[in-house]
């Protein structure tokens, strides 16, 4: 396949994956309930979600187009290489993004997915290999991913050491652990601030664009925030999500820890980044234009929400361009 049939067949496969038009998609249904069936967090709405963002935002002819002309190499390598995709599986198709990439690239893409979240791209590749056979040739699924030309793995901070190690000999992009944060001013308006609010809840918080920490000025109203908040309770029924939100307020009640709350999320006063699952973390500054500086200098951070940043309700929109890490995922596979 040339370069402009392989943008024909995403642009199709982006009118497919549109959860906005369900006519004639039974079969994709099913596989969407029998994701959820296996991964309880892959929650109907939430494979919604990421199926719209990636057909709306990855799957646009026009994006795809524009995007593609940053890259003159792309589809044509001087040598085609087996390219080796360890995929995490936090939210749904969430290495999606590396597999375009390497489609695209002109390259073989050999890739291993989490078994968290392998039953909606197997169904992809395999509705793709359906409607053009050569497509099929370019992807294989594999449990073992030995002796790639090149090598992009996504894991944890302990696994991304294991990866550093065994694909060292190979050129690479190992990604570790990395979330998100937000800046407020606290002149939000309503309609802002419930966006933010799904910039927290979205996946119940479990991907790297999740806000998991907000810095606020002295003396912020925390109250519109956690009216806010509140739009997703409902997440607070979830059984996963609430043995979380449990143990997490237990923790609190037995340290005597002071913490704010809606019914499905607790706002704690900390200095990390990173916060458990179902708890939102907070901090203060005086400094706006410092604490910018010190986040995009954070090498732990994925995506910065807020004014200066990504605007809120958008940090789980990626384009094309957004890349993980800050890494240019494209630009490293078309120049191998």
């Amino acid at each position: 396949m040339d370069i402009s049939q392989k943008v024909a067949a995403l642009v199709r496969l982006g009118q497919y994956l549109n959860p906005a038009d369900k006519t004639g998609k039974e079969e994709l249904e099913a596989v969407k309930q029998r994701a959820f069936e296996l991964n309880g967090w892959f929650t109907p709405e939430f494979i919604d979600m990421a199926l719209g963002n990636i057909s709306r935002y990855y799957l646009d002819e026009t994006a795809l187009k524009a995007w593609l002309e940053q890259y003159p190499g792309a589809g044509s390598p001087v040598t085609v290489k087996e390219v080796g995709i360890v995929a995490a599986g936090n939210i749904p198709l969430v290495g999606f993004h590396d597999w375009l990439c390497g489609f695209l690239s002109g390259h073989k893409v050999r890739l291993k997915l989490s078994s968290k979240d392998e039953v909606l791209m197997k169904h992809i590749l395999a509705k793709l290999a359906e409607w053009y056979p050569e497509a099929g040739a370019i992807t294989s699924v594999e449990e073992m991913l030995k002796d790639c030309g090149a090598y992009i793995a996504t894991g944890s901070n302990n696994s991304a050491r294991y990866f550093a190690y065994y694909f060292s000999k190979y050129p690479n992009i190992i990604r570790k652990n990395r979330t998100s944060a937000a800046v407020l001013t606290g002149s939000e308006t309503e309609e802002e601030l419930e966006a933010l609010a799904g910039d927290v809840m979205h996946y119940f918080g479990l991907g790297c664009r999740n806000v998991t920490k907000v810095y606020v000025p002295e003396n912020y109203d925390f109250e519109p925030l956690v009216r806010a908040l509140r739009k997703y309770d409902y997440l607070g029924d979830h059984n996963k999500y609430k043995n979380n939100y449990d143990y997490n307020l237990a923790l609190l009640l037995l340290n005597n820890n002071y913490y704010m709350s809606s019914a499905a999320l607790l706002l704690v006063e900390n200095p990390s980044l990173f916060s458990p699952l179902s708890v939102l973390h907070y901090g203060f500054y005086t400094d706006v234009l410092a604490l910018h500086a010190e986040l995009r200098a954070n090498d732990e951070l994925q995506a910065l929400v807020g004014r200066g940043g990504i605007a809120f309700g958008e940090a789980q929109q990626p384009s094309l361009s957004d890349y993980a890490d800050g890494v240019d995922t494209m630009a490293f596979l078309t120049t191998l």
